[in-house]
């Protein structure tokens, strides 16, 4: 998980897209920004209640 700062003189978000994962989310709650990696299979859960993110959480399974 990579955190970014959101400049507080313009409170604009910058991003390189040359320079973060192919396949990531962005999450953006209370002016906090966090950057996760998506993994190449599995799923992927954010979680919120109240209108504010409380957690996110990579499930990966196992197939037979």
């Amino acid at each position: 998980m990579k955190e970014i700062m959101i400049d507080p003189s313009t409170m604009k978000l910058e991003l390189d897209i040359m320079e973060i994962p192919s396949s990531c989310v962005v999450v953006i709650c209370d002016g906090k920004v966090k950057l996760r990696e998506l993994p190449p299979h599995g799923e992927y859960k954010i979680v919120t209640h109240q209108g504010k993110v409380k957690r996110m959480r990579r499930e990966e399974g196992e197939e037979f």
